[in-house]
């Protein structure tokens, strides 16, 4: 399946690329959510006509990741969560408690922007995570999980 991307796709391609993806990923996630629409005559037509728009809208949100990014600098989180004497955690930490955790601290964050590489966290200690703003802006937050006393 053939599309324009209307925005920058992590390991896909900028803004105004024509690339080829499987149809249920095109289809069920990048149309939906505004990323690209479909390489017809007239949607090429379409984007041309509408390209600085959309680049002035593409750097305005990587200004905003920037800003975000420069706020969460050195951010440390403290999560209690119910473990065992020998620290391994009755259940897990994920991407949704890190980001109401990072939001509870003044940082509005959303779960899909956490990444969890290694899965959720099973066990106390500290952890870093990273978390991607933007597909060109990263950081890390350090994630201390504490057990409930």
């Amino acid at each position: 399946m053939e599309l324009i991307l209307l925005e920058k796709v992590l390991n896909l391609g900028d803004l105004g690329e024509r690339v080829n993806v499987k149809p249920g990923y095109g289809r069920n996630y990048l149309v939906p959510q505004g990323k690209a629409v479909p390489a017809t005559k007239e949607n090429i037509a379409e984007f041309e006509a509408r390209r600085d728009e959309l680049e002035a809208a593409a750097s305005e949100r990587l200004g905003e990741a920037e800003a975000r990014k420069a706020a969460m600098e050195g951010l440390e989180i403290e999560i209690t969560a119910n473990a065992s004497e020998e620290g391994k955690l009755y259940g897990s930490i994920g991407p949704r408690e890190i980001a109401i955790a990072v939001t509870d601290a003044g940082h509005a964050l959303e779960k899909s922007e956490v990444i969890m590489g290694e899965g959720p966290i099973r066990n106390t200690g500290e952890f870093d995570v990273a978390i991607y703003l933007h597909a060109d802006v990263e950081t890390t937050v350090k994630v201390r999980i504490e057990p409930e006393v």
